[in-house]
């Protein structure tokens, strides 16, 4: 009787741990919970902590409530100038309305990939349509992304229950038939760039060729006329000194200016002189008095 008895109890605290531990479940921080009954949305409202449900009636699904990515296959876009591109993106979302986002993805996180992929990718061939290749590349990039991703938020809550937290694009190629031809115009504009910066250098060269030419004649032009004026000044000092030195003693000029003469007039071993005898000439040669 006793045994039965134990057995009994046994059997009690089994199915009373067996139901706990099928009723009892615990909520974390990184997750949001939906309880269904019978397939149906019944609550969404948990906190991280310890909840029960009915077994067999109730259904618990969690989801991780982190950012999670999307990361969309590379996809060819045509802009405004008619030329396609192949666009790599990505965005970052989480949870928002943790019941919308079952109830629009039946409870498979593939699903709202999915279609996050889709909107992303039809406002990006949207926004790119109106734009040139210049202006999705460079300074219009940051604006372009934020305006997308502040679109798609927006739609991104009414209809799946996350939140867009940013879009970014990853990469932007031409498809290899583009590819040439740009790269050709692209470096056929840095040739015509490159020749217009030589012909300026070369215009600049020559200004400054020409400017330092011009200073030289007049620097070289003033030099010379400063070195006449003091060879001048210098000869006219010197034949006033001579002037007074031989006013002093006549015939000692005249005896300085006839041996200077002879010097000039036997310089070279061939000179040939022909005079009378009794010229002027020989006097001191004659007569050291001149007489």
């Amino acid at each position: 009787m006793n045994s039965n008895k134990s057995l009994f109890v046994i059997a009690l605290v089994l199915l009373a741990l067996l139901a706990v531990s099928s009723s009892a479940f615990v909520v974390k921080e990184t997750e949001k919970a939906v309880l269904l009954r019978f397939g149906e949305v019944v609550r969404t409202d948990y906190t991280p902590g310890l909840y029960f449900k009915i077994p067999l009636v109730h259904e618990l699904r969690k989801f991780d409530a982190r950012i999670q990515t999307v990361d969309s296959q590379p996809v060819r876009m045509l802009n405004s100038e008619n030329k396609f591109m192949m666009v790599d993106s990505y965005a970052k979302f989480r949870i928002f309305d943790v019941g919308r986002f079952y109830v629009a993805t039946r409870g498979d996180e593939r699903n709202a990939v999915r279609l996050l992929a889709e909107q992303i990718n039809n406002r990006l061939r949207n926004q790119f349509g109106v734009r040139d290749l210049h202006e999705v590349v460079s300074g219009q990039r940051d604006e372009l992304m934020a305006e997308i991703t502040t679109n798609l938020n927006q739609t991104a809550q009414t209809d799946l229950g996350v939140e867009i937290v940013d879009v970014r694009v990853k990469r932007i190629d031409l498809p290899p038939e583009v590819s040439e031809s740009v790269f050709q115009r692209m470096r056929a504009g840095r040739e015509l760039e490159a020749r217009d910066h030589r012909a300026k250098g070369q215009e600049a060269s020559e200004r400054i060729r020409a400017s330092a030419d011009r200073q030289k004649v007049v620097i070289e032009s003033e030099a010379y006329r400063k070195a006449e004026e003091v060879r001048g000044e210098a000869d006219a000092e010197a034949a006033q000194i001579y002037a007074e030195a031989f006013s002093k003693n006549p015939e000692f000029y005249r005896f300085s200016r006839s041996l200077t003469a002879y010097k000039e007039s036997f310089k070279s071993k061939s000179d040939m002189l022909l005079m009378e005898p009794d010229s002027q000439f020989f006097r001191y040669l004659k007569d050291p008095s001149g007489q």
